[in-house]
C-alpha cells in the first residue's frame, strides 16, 4: 500500500516538475535576448540542465514521461483551435511531397551512412526511422516490428533526442537569417526536424503561420508511420513465416491524436467557437506543450549511447544534415 502511494506521489512530483519548468521558461523569456529563443525551446534547455545537475529520481520518471508524451499530444490536439484549415489549403501537394520526401531521404541517408561506416544495423535502422518519420514514436513502433532489444531502442531514442534538441536550437537562431517567409520556415521545420516537440519549439520562432504549416507537414510525416510500420510488419511476418508468426493489423501504431487535432481544427474553421474561448484553449495548449518540452529535456541522457559507440550518432548526424539540406533546397526553390 505504501509502495503504491509512493509511486503516485512520484508521478505527481514528475508532472509538477515539468509544470514548474514550463512556468520558469515562460518567465525567463520575458528577459532581453532570451525572448528570442522562445519559451518552448527554453523549457527543453532548462530540463536538460536540471537533469545534468539534479538528476531526476526514478520514481518521478512516470510523471515526466506522461508530460513529454501524453500532455504533448493533448497540447497538439488543443492547438487545432488556432488552425483554420482554409488558411493552409494552399500548401496542398507541396506539403505532402515534402513530408513523403523527408521520410524517404531521412531513412535512406541515415541508414546508408550507417552501413558505410559499419554501425550496428538495428540501432542504425531505428535511428533512420526516427530521423525520417517522427522520432521516438517511430523508433518504438518499428522496434517492436523488428524485435529490437530494449537497449538498442533506448540508444536510438537517446540519439534522436540529442540531435533533435541540438537542431531545434540551431533553427531558432537561423530563422532571422534564412530569409524564409513564416509559411516557408514552418514547412522547412516540419519537414526536417525529428520529434513533434522539436518541430513545435523551432517553428514557434516563426510565429503563428509558421507553426500552422509546420504541424501540417510534420503530422503528415507522422501519418506515414502507419504505412512504413505496416510495410515492415508485413516484411517481417514473411521473413519469420517458419516461426508461425503472423502480421496483425491491430498492432499498427496508428497516431490517433492526429485525428483529434484535425477535428478541433475543423471545429475552429466553422467559426462557431468564439475567439476568446479559442484563445483560452490555445493558451492551455502552449502550457501543456511547454511541460512536454520540459519532460523531453529531462529525459535527455548523454551517457545512454556511449556503450554503442559514436558510429550510430555520426550516421544520425550526417543523415540529418542531408535531410536538412534537401528540405532547404525544396522549400527555397519549389515553394
Amino acid at each position: 500500500m505504501e509502495g503504491g502511494i509512493a509511486v503516485k506521489k512520484g508521478f505527481w512530483i514528475g508532472i509538477g516538475l515539468t509544470f514548474f519548468i514550463a512556468i520558469l521558461s515562460k518567465l525567463a523569456t520575458t528577459l532581453p535576448y532570451i525572448s528570442l529563443i522562445g519559451p518552448l525551446v527554453f523549457a527543453i534547455l532548462i530540463g536538460m540542465l536540471w537533469n545534468s545537475f539534479f538528476p531526476v529520481r526514478a520514481a518521478w520518471e512516470s510523471g515526466i514521461t506522461f508530460s513529454s508524451k501524453k500532455l504533448l499530444r493533448a497540447g497538439i490536439i488543443l492547438l487545432g483551435m488556432r488552425l483554420n484549415l482554409g488558411d493552409i489549403a494552399s500548401a496542398g501537394w507541396p506539403a505532402f511531397i515534402l513530408a513523403a520526401g523527408s521520410v524517404l531521404i531521412g531513412i535512406g541517408a541515415v541508414y546508408g551512412i550507417a552501413r558505410a561506416i559499419g554501425a550496428d544495423k538495428t540501432i542504425s535502422f531505428l535511428t533512420a526511422c526516427g530521423t525520417g518519420i517522427c522520432g521516438a514514436a517511430a523508433i518504438v513502433a518499428v522496434g517492436s516490428q523488428v524485435k529490437a532489444k530494449p537497449e538498442q531502442t533506448a540508444v536510438s531514442v537517446a540519439i534522436i533526442a540529442i540531435l533533435g534538441t541540438l537542431f531545434t536550437f540551431v533553427y531558432t537562431l537561423l530563422y532571422p537569417i534564412l530569409g524564409f517567409s513564416s509559411e516557408a520556415f514552418g514547412m522547412f521545420a516540419g519537414g526536417t526536424l525529428h520529434e513533434i516537440a522539436h518541430v513545435v519549439a523551432a517553428a514557434d520562432a516563426g510565429g503563428a503561420e509558421a507553426l500552422d504549416f509546420a504541424l501540417v507537414v510534420k503530422l503528415t510525416r507522422v501519418m506515414l508511420l502507419v504505412f512504413v510500420a505496416g510495410g515492415i510488419g508485413i516484411w517481417m511476418s514473411r521473413k519469420n513465416k517458419q516461426s508461425g508468426e503472423k502480421f496483425n493489423l491491430k498492432t499498427l501504431p496508428i497516431p490517433w491524436f492526429i485525428f483529434g487535432f484535425l477535428a478541433v481544427s475543423a471545429l475552429y474553421t466553422t467559426g462557431i467557437v468564439p475567439e476568446a474561448v479559442a484563445s483560452l484553449f490555445v493558451t492551455l495548449a502552449y502550457l501543456l506543450m511547454a511541460m512536454a518540452m520540459a519532460g523531453l529535456g529531462l529525459n535527455v541522457k548523454f551517457e545512454a549511447f556511449r556503450s554503442a559507440g559514436m558510429k550510430p550518432f555520426i550516421a544520425g548526424f550526417g543523415g540529418t544534415i542531408l535531410l536538412i539540406l534537401s528540405g532547404y533546397i525544396y522549400v527555397r526553390y519549389f515553394f
